[in-house]
């Protein structure tokens, strides 16, 4: 394949490599930067001693390899921040106990139930300076106002970690946080915080001060909260105040993609500036230098004041190279333009590789670019109307199989109605960011039309409206699709020698796409062979007890509560992940065996019987009052096993005696879910 020639792909996947190796193996950081200094002289050296030479050696490239694998390993050890000296983790702290902590607001996240969450950055703890970021967890129910972006505060707190996933093939927050240099949170009310400096101090003060002044400026105006939220997402990058019943709908119409400022709204922006910026080309370097500098730094102000998040940081980097490669007069290709910002990206932050907006930004266009043009070849309507929108349906297909096996990969679910909304939100999308642009500009000069406030207005509730619409097809939302890791690197290696056949209708090709087509095949008897075992699970439920038998792909679960726990998120977690197909629910028993292996269930009662019975496992549920001494001596188990039914104050006493009695104990709440398997 010709794409595998370009420089700049081999040299980006050579990258991507060092970066996962950096990730998922310790390596020291002095072994990693010797290593690096020892190839890039190497490589140097190699250059410059046969550099005249037409065809370069097989060694240079061995060397150029070993080399960006190196650079990519060394930029995941520049982005980890427990790195660096000044770290708050570095500082023989005792973060269990209350420190005094100064600490400035970087950005907000979406609230829980019962908090406001930021990200913040730690300026000094116990009156030494410090490095390093945290989540904040501010109390909703408290009625003093929420802390603002770039302000400086004191508090006095306790650092805890984020909590670890309990149960099988739940998100772990705690991972993705760590990848995130984020190791700790603190929980604080309003009123525990005392302000030292305000937003204006800093540039993220002043990009939150701005968005602050255009949100108050609509408000004025007359704009709803509703509008407001959609407003926030499209053309300032917050999501944070959208509701979670609208959030949902976009989702599951298959647009939630509109509401992250990337690629589609940048573009927009590029071609706005483009068009405005004309009247420079009639003077001298208006067209090469004075347009594609104000290009540019508009873009960059505008990635800024949304916060620059990955979507909108990629694209704007690369409608930046397509200005500069205009400013040098040179012609551009989308694909080298495309992976040119994705290289610079990644070396600069490494943890993007790992954003699932990356993922998909990247995925798409690349699909767009690729498979698009051939798709669109299929047919050529005469009509301009109907050419317009079979260019808009072609792209929406490109897109879709571009992430299609990556968005099932992460959210389980796919939108069968998507070609149907894009083709109708697309074509106004512009239309809104245009008039949205101009509506912010009028408001913040307070001097938006009321006629204006009632079009826009009226535009958002019915694009809102349309998307309400759409979600309401249940029907056509295929939701919970078990697609693991295996089945997205088998479905993306057959879609690309599909469109090298679609390309070169060869023997070879024909030979690649067999191959990736017996690979596929080869997965999903691996992933049916996988889930075919058996196991017992004892789950961590809080306030409950939940047991699950799990067969082949059938689960029989065990719990007093009602049949609601079949969709409850522990259970369609679980049931994703082992390709569950058949769920049944049963009431609580006092004793299991499985496999041979008795567990014997010791409840509230505190009442059991092992003169026919010798456990091997006993589970203690909702805290029964048992002396746990006598009951050990009595039937020496193997382990003794505590679900979240239980008191805190039990599972302590009861791990103290498991202690003394040298017997292993299982907290749920502490360690997760215990898994038996056979």
């Amino acid at each position: 394949m010709k794409l595998l020639n370009f420089n700049i792909i081999k040299l980006t996947g050579y990258l991507i490599t060092g970066i996962l190796i950096g990730f998922y193996f310790e390596i020291t950081l002095s072994l990693v930067f010797t290593i690096f200094s020892t190839l890039t002289i190497s490589l140097a050296t190699h250059y410059f001693i046969h550099k005249n030479k037409t065809y370069k050696s097989l060694l240079f490239g061995i060397l150029t390899l070993f080399t960006f694998v190196s650079i990519g390993i060394v930029s995941t050890k520049i982005y980890d921040s427990r790195n660096t000296k000044s770290h708050y983790t570095n500082q023989n702290l005792n973060l269990e106990h209350y420190n005094d902590l100064i600490f400035k607001i970087s950005k907000r996240l979406k609230p829980d139930d019962y908090n406001n969450k930021y990200f913040v950055e730690i300026l000094s703890i116990n009156n030494t300076k410090v490095s390093g970021k945290i989540i904040l967890n501010v109390d909703k129910t408290h009625p003093q106002e929420k802390p603002d972006i770039g302000n400086v505060y004191f508090t006095n707190a306790v650092f805890s970690e984020v909590t670890k996933p309990k149960n099988p093939f739940q998100f772990d927050y705690n991972k993705y946080l760590r990848q995130r240099n984020i190791y700790h949170q603190i929980f604080l009310k309003s009123d525990t915080m005392i302000q030292i400096k305000s937003k204006t101090s800093s540039l993220t003060g002043y990009a939150a001060s701005f968005r602050d002044k255009v949100n108050a400026s609509l408000k004025k105006e007359g704009f709803k909260d509703d509008a407001l939220s959609i407003i926030n997402a499209l053309l300032l990058g917050q999501r944070q105040d959208i509701s979670e019943e609208t959030y949902n709908n976009y989702i599951n119409a298959g647009v939630i993609h509109i509401l992250a400022v990337s690629g589609l709204h940048v573009g927009i922006l590029f071609l706005i500036l483009t068009q405005l910026l004309k009247p420079l080309h009639r003077i001298t370097y208006g067209k090469h230098i004075i347009k594609p500098l104000i290009i540019i730094f508009i873009l960059w102000s505008f990635a800024f004041v949304v916060g620059l998040s990955p979507s909108v940081t990629r694209a704007v980097t690369m409608f930046s190279i397509i200005t500069c490669a205009q400013f040098l007069k040179r012609p551009t290709n989308i694909i080298n333009t495309l992976i040119i910002s994705a290289f610079f990206m990644l070396l600069v932050k490494p943890i993007y590789l790992f954003d699932v907006g990356f993922q998909m930004s990247y995925l798409a266009v690349l699909a767009i670019v690729t498979i698009q043009p051939l798709l669109y070849k299929l047919w050529k309507p005469k009509s301009k109307v109907i050419d317009y929108f079979w260019q808009i349906f072609t792209v929406t297909i490109a897109a879709q199989l571009g992430v299609f096996p990556i968005s099932l990969f992460y959210f389980h679910q796919f939108p069968s109605l998507f070609f149907i909304s894009n083709i109708v939100i697309i074509p106004f999308l512009g239309i809104i960011l245009g008039l949205g642009i101009l509506v912010i500009a009028l408001a913040l000069l307070n001097s938006v039309p009321d006629f204006i406030v009632e079009i826009f207005s009226f535009i958002i509730d019915s694009l809102n409206g349309f998307i309400a619409w759409i979600a309401k097809f249940e029907s056509f939302l295929f939701r919970d699709i078990p697609f693991n890791l295996y089945y997205v690197l088998a479905c993306y290696f057959m879609i690309l020698c599909g469109l090298y056949l679609w390309k070169a209708k060869s023997y070879k090709s024909i030979i690649y796409m067999l191959v990736s087509l017996f690979i596929f095949s080869s997965t999903l008897i691996y992933s049916k062979y996988k889930n075919s075992t058996s196991e017992f699970v004892i789950f961590n439920k809080n306030r409950s007890t939940l047991i699950g038998h799990k067969s082949n792909r059938h689960v029989k679960l065990y719990s007093n509560l009602d049949t609601t726990l079949l969709e409850n998120s522990i259970i369609k977690n679980y049931a994703i992940g082992h390709s569950i197909s058949h769920k049944t629910l049963d009431s609580l028993k006092s004793v299991y065996v499985f496999k041979n292996t008795s567990i014997l269930v010791v409840d509230s009662l505190g009442i059991y019987n092992t003169k026919q019975l010798k456990p091997h496992y006993i589970l203690l549920s909702n805290s029964p009052r048992v002396n746990l001494n006598r009951l050990i001596d009595s039937i020496k188990p193997k382990q003794i096993i505590a679900d979240a039914s239980n008191y805190k104050s039990y599972l302590i006493r009861w791990k103290q005696t498991c202690i003394q009695k040298k017997i292993p104990f299982h907290s749920t709440y502490e360690k997760g879910a215990y898994i038996l398997l056979k």
